[in-house]
């Protein structure tokens, strides 16, 4: 029996009575308990051609290598708002003593930290989300491909009924049921800041009930048909959509987003893209995705691609969604001042450091 958190529901659903979902979907379950999860991003960022991918890349495999490394890891890039080539490598661990482990254990850390990381054009940065299970959830509109937390041993996709309406993904978080989840900000988006962040190793502390998402979309093997559909169709309505996020902030509550694209062992593009996004809160979130023109039309493309294709669409979609609570740093080193959440979030020096 997979395994799953539930609590008495004090707080209210949002699934409407009787409902029954459309098209099919699926979640993520283990075979046992699990605690906490960890979905932790290692990032570098260079001018184009400054700084070799594959030297990240082969770096960071050797640090995750060692003993007490993650269950599961993958490679992306994107440029950023700078117009900077970023190379990424996400780790997840479901166990949070293992994690704690390899952090302490590692060479990662002695060479993150080491004073050398500070000069020069290159910028490193470290999004580490250590989350209770009860702030997770998940969906896959298909169950055979396995992507992100899915990849961990013990894993399994199984289907679920708390999908196709507004709300479902709040429905979905185990925590929902007891708490509202709300921002301590109560909405107000905080004030822009232009830290002086090269040459020094920040720490950005991540809101308590903020709200990070990473979405993907994988569509190798995909006919013509499909194919031609997502390209001209779906994926402009998606750029449209992350570009509106980006440009009205204050409105969206989106703290960071990076639009990126998947690579294969060799280090070529895969046909797979994901968004890593980062929302002051899910209220935030939940208020783009019910009312805004740029999402609705997404929803709208999707929802009759599935009614069409049923179980013979060829392009998967899913998603990992997590609201972790006080306590996350995310950490730059040598970054411009606009990666990640710098700008907007509550930012020190580590003790010792500048």
């Amino acid at each position: 029996m997979p395994f799953e958190w539930k609590y008495e529901r004090s707080v209210p659903e949002r699934r409407p009575p009787g409902h029954q979902p459309a098209a099919p979907r699926y979640s993520l379950r283990w075979t046992a308990p699990r605690s906490t999860l960890v979905s932790a991003y290692f990032g570098m960022q260079a001018p184009p051609g400054a700084a070799s991918a594959a030297g990240h890349i082969g770096r960071m495999r050797g640090f995750l290598a060692e003993a007490h490394g993650p269950q599961a890891q993958e490679v992306m890039r994107c440029t950023d708002e700078a117009g900077l080539d970023n190379t990424i490598v996400v780790a997840y661990w479901t166990d949070p003593g293992t994690y704690a482990h390899w952090l302490e254990t590692s060479g990662f850390r002695p060479w993150f930290d080491d004073p050398a990381r500070l000069t020069g054009d290159i910028g490193y940065w470290f999004e580490a989300l250590v989350v209770p299970y009860d702030r997770h959830e998940t969906i896959y509109s298909a169950p055979g491909y396995r992507i992100g937390l899915a990849r961990t041993p013990d894993a399994e996709i199984v289907p679920i009924t708390t999908n196709g309406y507004f709300g479902a993904a709040r429905d979905r978080l185990p925590l929902s049921a007891i708490d509202t989840l709300e921002s301590p900000s109560g909405g107000l988006f905080p004030p822009t800041a232009d830290h002086a962040s090269r040459g020094a190793h920040l720490c950005a502390l991540l809101p308590h009930n903020a709200t990070v998402l990473r979405s993907g979309q994988f569509w190798e093997g995909a006919g013509r048909e499909q194919l031609d559909d997502y390209m001209n169709a779906l994926q402009p309505k998606l750029l449209r959509g992350m570009a509106y996020l980006v440009e009205q902030r204050e409105r969206t509550g989106c703290l960071s987003l990076r639009i990126m694209t998947n690579l294969n062992e060799d280090g070529s593009p895969r046909a797979e893209t994901s968004v890593y996004a980062a929302f002051l809160s899910l209220n935030q979130l939940e208020a783009w995705a019910e009312s805004h023109d740029t999402h609705l039309e997404i929803y709208r493309h999707a929802i009759a691609m599935n009614r069409l294709h049923k179980e013979k669409r060829e392009v998967v979609t899913w998603h990992e969604l997590f609201v972790p609570g006080m306590g996350n740093l995310f950490e730059y080193v040598n970054c411009h001042p606009r990666t990640g959440i710098l700008p907007y979030a509550r930012v020190m020096a580590p003790v010792g450091k500048g």
